[in-house]
């Protein structure tokens, strides 16, 4: 009977951690949060004695061969140029879907959140670019404060639930992307090593493989994976940055079925990946990228104009270019607002743009992590310190101007029913 009774009682504890896990699982905002969780993480172990530890485990060798093929690199590299290959693939997807059937279907959607993002890239980058523009090697870095990290924003967003309008969701998200399109624009052109062209040319074979595929309408998924590995490893032979792989895979996977138009490669491709690049990438790129040792951080590190410039790049650049961008293409009468936006919503999500993160991190290992270079600043410091004040600052202007809206609303509803009353 007792037995029984433990027995019974297990069930119910674990069934009640699954409803809890499920139920934070199922949040907008859980993926920013397993983020936050990932980066706290691994800045404590960073600082304890088990630095060493995630030293070496980052820094573990994995080697995957073939007789005299070999792609050996440590496990860091793995995770930023593998699996964040994955998480550009479910970038351009979503960009696919946009473009076809979705937000930026209609040019006439995407001129206020395309302002927006312009100016959101452009000036983070001047204001970098002004502060070293001294030093060759700073230099490098001046795409970091550009990026914005859409998952850590837009959980951010989600934590604010129902005082937010759903349009303001939509603006960022729409600018969010269109940011990872300057972002991937600007690895491509930017951030890419000596071209072998033997690997080249195999890209390029896979390409016109690729385009044969999607024009004969082949909606076998497996089939596309597989030419995608291989143009993976021919980019990433090539010096082209591997990651792109992702992105111009996404392209030629066929938004519908010529025979079947309801049902969509596209988008079961991004749903099935959702969970997988949210729950376990992210988090994972986060934990591997983030472990600063503060032990090892002097003063001059953290005033060093690389981290300076990042930080004010993330926290004022982002806010002004986002901001201004938008409110001048509103009054010069070439965009408008949404009809439940103001100004003040559309500064509340400049400030969140701030938050570059991944992106930033990302970008920030290709400036100067893998050049080899040996320097005493530490540009993840800028990376962190920028995009946590960008997110405390974000969420406390959207929720004092949401509540300020809201309470607007009651006041006017309550004025409208009391008027309706006197008029009976």
């Amino acid at each position: 009977m007792t037995d029984k009774h433990e027995h019974d009682v297990l069930d119910d504890v674990i069934e009640e951690v699954q409803d809890v896990v499920s139920d934070f699982l199922n949040r907008e905002a859980a993926p920013g949060i397993l983020l936050m969780v990932a980066t706290v993480l691994a800045l404590i172990i960073a600082n304890t004695p088990l630095d060493s530890f995630y030293d070496q485990l980052i820094s573990m060798p994995v080697q995957i061969s073939a007789g005299s093929w070999a792609i050996d690199k440590p496990l860091l590299l793995w995770i930023n140029d593998g699996l964040m290959a994955i998480f550009f693939f479910h970038v351009g997807l979503e960009l696919k879907r946009e473009v076809c059937e979705g937000e930026l279907a209609n040019p006439k959607d995407i001129i206020l959140p395309a302002a927006g993002a312009i100016g959101g890239m452009a000036l983070p980058a001047l204001i970098y670019v002004g502060i070293n523009w001294d030093n060759p090697v700073a230099i490098a870095g001046w795409a970091i404060p550009a990026a914005t990290d859409i998952a850590f924003a837009l959980g951010i967003l989600a934590l604010l639930g129902s005082r937010v309008p759903t349009s303001l969701k939509v603006f960022l998200v729409t600018l969010a992307i269109i940011d990872d399109i300057g972002a991937i624009v600007i690895i491509a052109l930017f951030y890419t090593e000596n071209i072998t062209t033997g690997a080249l040319m195999v890209a390029a074979g896979c390409l016109l493989l690729l385009w044969q595929m999607n024009r004969r309408n082949v909606i076998d998924i497996p089939a596309y994976v597989l030419v995608g590995i291989i143009l993976w490893v021919a980019m990433l032979k090539s010096g082209v940055h591997a990651t792109l792989a992702g992105v111009v895979l996404a392209g030629f996977i066929p938004m519908r079925d010529v025979k079947d138009s309801s049902y969509s490669p596209v988008t079961r491709l991004e749903h099935s990946l959702n969970g997988t690049v949210s729950f376990a990438i992210l988090p994972l790129f986060a934990f591997a990228n983030a472990g600063i040792s503060f032990g090892n951080i002097s003063p001059e590190g953290i005033f060093h104009p690389v981290t300076f410039g990042i930080f004010l790049g993330l926290v004022v650049g982002k806010q002004i270019g986002v901001f201004g961008f938008c409110y001048l293409m509103v009054k010069l009468n070439l965009a408008k607002l949404p009809q439940d936006l103001n100004f003040k919503h559309i500064y509340g999500c400049a400030l969140l743009c701030g938050v570059g993160f991944t992106m930033s991190l990302f970008i920030g290992g290709l400036a100067f992590e893998q050049t080899g270079i040996n320097q005493i600043f530490d540009e993840r410091v800028g990376i962190l310190s920028g995009s946590i004040v960008s997110a405390l600052l974000g969420y406390i202007v959207l929720r004092m101007v949401s509540d300020a809206h809201n309470d607007n609303v009651n006041v006017a509803s309550n004025a409208s029913k009391l008027t309706g009353n006197t008029v009976k």
